[in-house]
């Protein structure tokens, strides 16, 4: 039977559902962010033209429908449907709607996958890596490099703007390798959180019956709901899926710095005692750690020692 692993590292909470060894879905959860989604959150309506809401707490939502009976620099509490996307360039703000529920924190990531009804195990780092023993390096490295083999093949996974973009990779036969290539995908959509528009190239493929063989790969591996188009005689096929917030991929490219931090922490804190108390990590990194005094204390604190980092 599947379950859900947590672990509530440091800077992120973590947590993956695994079934037979293998993780089939992924989540990561940053530590600070209050406009997530289902967040009951006050604020001022600073553009009605665009539906801009600037927060009380700082940052600025966009609403999806307008306010309706509130004019401009007026108070209203609206509902985050629809969290930060990270893009290059510029950060998709925030979506929301007005509500006249009272304000409210979003469930966390340990309530939603609690409320899942999977049964949740929550992890310690005196225990065994149960997430590492599932296969966590190689999901976080999937996500950061995009490239994802599969038996008869290889995909190439790039997140951009419009779209996220699978290219397909592998020898003839062109007919089993477009459907094991389905196959993939379906599985590294679900494992990474991949959400809106997604395209994928398969291989040119002669025949209807073989392109529908793929379509319905795709069908059975990917749980509802998404939409979908037809293999097209070019071998496209495009998905779309409801896009809460930002995918692994998105997550972790947007900060690489954040998390390769992030791992070294992890890793710190499961070091078996004594842990050394100086480590020379990247500039990059060093700096990140600068900026979160918050998390080499807690990290000391975990390891029984006051850690200090030096740039290499």
């Amino acid at each position: 039977m599947a379950e859900w692993l947590y672990e509530a590292g440091i800077g992120e909470a973590r947590a993956a559902l695994v079934e037979q060894g293998e993780i089939i879905e992924a989540r990561i959860e940053l530590d600070g962010d209050a406009s997530r989604v289902g967040a009951r959150l006050t604020g001022r309506l600073t553009d009605s033209r665009e539906g801009r809401v600037t927060l009380d707490h700082g940052g600025e939502v966009l609403l999806n429908t307008p306010a309706r009976g509130v004019t401009q620099g007026a108070a209203l509490t609206i509902e985050i449907v629809r969290e930060a996307i990270p893009e290059p360039g510029r950060a998709k703000p925030p979506r929301a709607v007005p509500t006249d529920e009272a304000p409210a924190d979003a469930p966390n990531l340990l309530a939603r996958i609690t409320a899942s009804g999977l049964p949740v195990r929550r992890l310690l780092a005196h225990e065994p890596d149960a997430l590492e023993q599932a296969g966590w390096s190689e999901l976080l490295n999937e996500a950061t490099s995009g490239e994802i083999a599969f038996a008869s093949g290889a995909l190439r996974m790039t997140p951009t703007p419009a779209m996220v973009l699978f290219d397909v990779d592998g020898d003839p036969p062109l007919e089993p390798l477009a459907i094991a290539a389905a196959i993939a995908v379906a599985r590294a959509i679900r494992r990474h959180d991949i959400g809106g528009s997604i395209g994928i190239d398969f291989p040119t493929l002669s025949g209807k019956a073989a392109r529908q063989a793929v379509a319905e790969a795709i069908d059975a591996g990917l749980p509802q709901p998404f939409e979908r188009t037809a293999v097209n005689g070019f071998g496209f096929l495009q998905i779309v899926r409801r896009r809460p917030r930002a995918s692994l991929p998105e997550l972790l490219r947007a900060d690489p710095a954040g998390a390769a931090a992030r791992a070294l922490l992890r890793a710190i804190e499961r070091t078996p005692p004594p842990v050394p108390q100086t480590h020379r990590v990247p500039p990059r990194v060093h700096a990140k750690l600068a900026a979160h005094p918050e998390w080499i204390a807690e990290a000391s604190r975990r390891a029984g020692t006051m850690l200090i980092f030096e740039p290499s």
